[in-house]
């Protein structure tokens, strides 16, 4: 399969491992990530969002962890073959699991948010089969550090089941950004942050595309310093 370019890294993929796609690509650029020094990917896939706030921020150090063990294979090469191998690594971990006494100021996760069903694409990546919300947010409070933030990127149908599930474990939503992939449409993602500090919740609206295969200056912006785009 293709492999990925980004303006500083490569992205080697795999058919066995959920693809670079565009929720990632907006995780990793919008995670409030920037004074973290210690960084926990849930799912990492093929690295692309711990790769994304390596680049972000020259000083964390990131653990990625990912239950399938292809996963975790190809995004310990991905992190190897970039400039900022020294400050990834990637185990293969189911994180219902994980054991650490290490606290994380950052938590990120792309996760999986269908239902179980009978389609086999990217069935673990894609469904709750072996992590759902209550399980991520769960083990997510137990390693955050004090002002540690939790960071998700979900369908905005779940986003109400995701904060109640959060608000069971003492974690308040503290930013939601909804997201639109085309203007003048229906919200279809949002990236929700949650702390143990209650602060009031900051609300912003981003959009994809401004008309169809046209990307926004909001995205263009965004992804400058990540995308390589055609003249």
């Amino acid at each position: 399969m293709k492999a990925f370019t980004f303006r500083q890294f490569e992205i080697q993929q795999s058919k066995e491992v959920f693809r670079v796609g565009t929720d990632g690509v907006l995780l990793g650029a919008l995670a409030n990530g920037n004074h973290a020094l210690k960084v926990l990917e849930a799912g990492t896939g093929t690295g692309l969002i711990s790769l994304m706030l390596a680049q972000r921020n020259p000083v964390a150090d990131f653990l990625a962890i990912d239950i399938s063990r292809e996963a975790a294979e190809l995004a310990g090469l991905n992190f190897r073959n970039s400039p900022f191998s020294d400050r990834l690594q990637a185990i293969h971990q189911d994180f219902k699991h994980f054991i650490t006494e290490e606290k994380f100021d950052l938590i990120v996760s792309n996760p999986p948010y269908f239902e179980a069903s009978d389609s086999e694409k990217d069935k673990v990546a894609r469904q709750m089969i072996e992590l759902n919300f209550g399980q991520l947010v769960s083990k997510a409070s137990e390693l955050l550090s004090e002002n540690g933030i939790l960071s998700v990127i979900i369908p905005v149908e779940s986003g109400e089941e995701f904060s109640k599930e959060a608000g069971k474990n003492g974690l308040f939503l503290i930013r939601r950004i909804n997201i639109k992939g085309i203007a003048h449409s229906h919200t279809k993602r949002q990236l929700l942050e949650f702390s143990n500090v209650e602060e009031g919740c900051k609300e912003s609206e981003f959009i994809v595309e401004k008309s169809p295969r046209q990307y926004s200056d909001q995205y263009l912006e965004l992804t400058r310093e990540f995308h390589v785009f055609r003249k």
